[in-house]
């Protein structure tokens, strides 16, 4: 048996999509008290306050410990054990959405690793008490919730061991580092970056992160930060009345006749040529499709 603290969220209540709390709670548990074999709908993540345990999953047994834990992902069978000495006490969390995985890879977890060590269990058993006090349905909850579960993987990303990364194979470990400069990237391409930033940001010098992009996307973190950048324009010079300067201010340019230049070196049009003709294009569609829609309108 256990003694527990448990909260579940109803997902009919859930206002985000990507990435959201399903449930967490609290866990003493007796010796050798075990739960499964049995599969998960949602992603579970479980820490070690103290004890120790076993953790199986896809053929692997893992021997855990305080200031450890293990991740269990959807649809795979698992099944972990108290131990008869030293029975453990861990905090748990279930989230789900369709940015788990990138989340998870952000903070080194999943693609096939589902133990980690962190260093943070008293900042992690703060922010699960936190959400345990949100019992009760208000509008406001669902946004504190939210944010303390974006505070638990901060906590995870910069706490979790980085010996850790041992267990990632070669190709994993170049996938992640491009993964996270990618994530940097979309989230601070408006703000001016460098490729000196995005390499800084994930720890790599230059050249390597220029090698590792070349591998794995066969395009240099500069010609990919310039297409993004541009790409982005194009949407807004589409969708927006904006000016020109400002969006390329939006985009990270400053000087706006660079970010001509640049728009017209990728897509062979400056941005208000390109604006004025996709727009009369659209005019021109739009045209024909109503015509179509006349002629193809039964008399009465």
């Amino acid at each position: 048996m256990e003694e527990s603290y448990v909260l579940h969220m109803q997902q009919q209540y859930q206002k985000f999509s990507d990435f959201y709390l399903c449930c967490c709670g609290e866990a003493r548990c007796e010796p050798l008290h075990s739960y499964g074999p049995a599969v998960r709908p949602n992603y579970l993540l479980h820490y070690i306050l103290d004890g120790c345990g076993r953790f199986q999953a896809e053929g692997q047994e893992y021997h855990l410990g305080k200031g450890e834990g293990f991740l269990i992902t959807p649809n795979k069978q698992t099944f972990y054990q108290a131990d008869r000495e030293h029975p453990w006490t861990y905090l748990w969390i279930g989230f789900d959405g369709s940015s788990c995985e990138s989340c998870l890879r952000a903070a080194g977890l999943g693609n096939g690793r589902l133990t980690f060590r962190c260093g943070g269990g008293e900042e992690l058993w703060q922010l699960v008490e936190a959400m345990l006090s949100q019992n009760k349905p208000t509008s406001e909850r669902d946004f504190v919730l939210q944010s303390l579960l974006c505070q638990f993987f901060a906590c995870l990303t910069r706490e979790i061991s980085p010996s850790s990364e041992t267990f990632l194979s070669k190709t994993e470990r170049e996938n992640l580092y491009v993964h996270q400069a990618l994530e940097y990237i979309r989230n601070n391409y408006a703000d001016g970056i460098t490729v000196s930033d995005v390499a800084n940001y994930v720890a790599l010098n230059r050249s390597y992160l220029f090698t590792l992009f070349q591998r794995v996307l066969d395009i240099s973190p500069r010609e990919y930060l310039t297409r993004f950048r541009l790409t982005r324009a194009r949407e807004q010079l589409t969708l927006t009345d904006a000016s020109i300067a400002s969006i390329a201010a939006s985009c990270g340019y400053q000087d706006s006749q660079v970010f001509s230049k640049a728009f017209k070196q990728l897509f062979g049009l400056t941005p208000a040529k390109y604006r004025s003709q996709d727009r009369e294009t659209a005019k021109r569609n739009l045209e024909q499709y109503l015509s179509t829609e006349k002629d193809g309108r039964p008399s009465h």
